[in-house]
């Protein structure tokens, strides 16, 4: 049985203390994959070196988090595509925009992730996308722009069962977390509704575990108990839902094909 944590921040503060025991723990429970995407030009180098040191588990994105996106935007844009022309990333991501935190610069924010959207079109590269309180936005935008050929998935999905079956009109995935083990969790519904086929694993670590370990450090092993929060809703087994989520992100992200073994 084969996971793939579809999105995982290894680069956090939290894992400086014991980040090989961590990884060793999620690679012997079945995580043998970990997609790791970019925040901004400060973690850029840290998520290189990181998936360097584990090469064939560790797999590195490159992009500009909506948060991030100031006054200085361009800035970070011109040095997240230096860096994808360069080196070798999987996907474009975390890209997206963030209504919840702040809205000061959301027009840059659109830019931005427009910018991003087709330059992942112009490097045939996926996309993982960031839609907290924005999710029709991003679909107006997506809409709007002609953006819809490019393939992606809506990271740590936030929207209803009309929404998710938006997204997936319009091809992407939807990422599924640690959230589906909360309690009166609206994401159960939209699990429940939506082919399996249209879903990724993803821990988001070291944020959002999943129950019994909400509020503490999430850690990519609870690939797990995602897994079998989703096979107790879909009516299936864990190794299906192992396999099939497993195929879809390789069919998502084509560079870690064949790498699982």
């Amino acid at each position: 049985m084969v996971f793939i944590d579809t999105h995982i921040h290894l680069d956090a503060d939290e894992f400086n203390p014991d980040l090989p025991d961590v990884i060793g723990k999620a690679c012997s429970q079945g995580v043998k994959l970990m997609l790791v995407p970019n925040v901004d030009r400060n973690t850029a180098s840290r998520v290189i070196e990181i998936c360097n040191s584990y090469p064939g588990i560790c797999f590195p994105m490159m992009g500009v988090h909506p948060t991030s996106v100031k006054e200085d935007f361009e800035e970070e844009l011109a040095e997240a595509e230096g860096l994808l022309k360069k080196s070798n990333f999987i996907a474009i991501g975390e890209i997206g925009i963030d209504l919840y935190w702040d809205k000061t610069f959301y027009r840059e924010q659109e830019k931005a992730f427009v910018y991003q959207m087709n330059l992942a079109r112009e490097l045939s590269l996926p996309v993982v996308i960031h839609s907290r309180k924005s999710l029709d936005e991003i679909l107006q935008i997506i809409k709007k722009e002609h953006l819809q050929d490019i393939p992606g998935v809506f990271h740590c999905f936030p929207g209803s069962v009309e929404q998710a079956r938006k997204v997936i009109s319009m091809g992407y995935k939807l990422g599924i977390g640690g959230v589906i083990t909360f309690k009166n969790a609206s994401l159960a519904d939209v699990v429940k509704e939506t082919a399996i086929e249209n879903l990724v694993l993803e821990t988001d670590a070291p944020w959002l575990a999943p129950v019994p370990f909400r509020g503490k450090r999430n850690e990519p092993s609870y690939i797990t108990i995602i897994a079998q929060k989703i096979a107790e809703i879909k009516g299936i087994t864990l190794d299906e839902v192992a396999e099939i989520t497993t195929q879809t992100a390789m069919e998502l992200f084509p560079k870690i094909r064949g790498k699982s073994n």
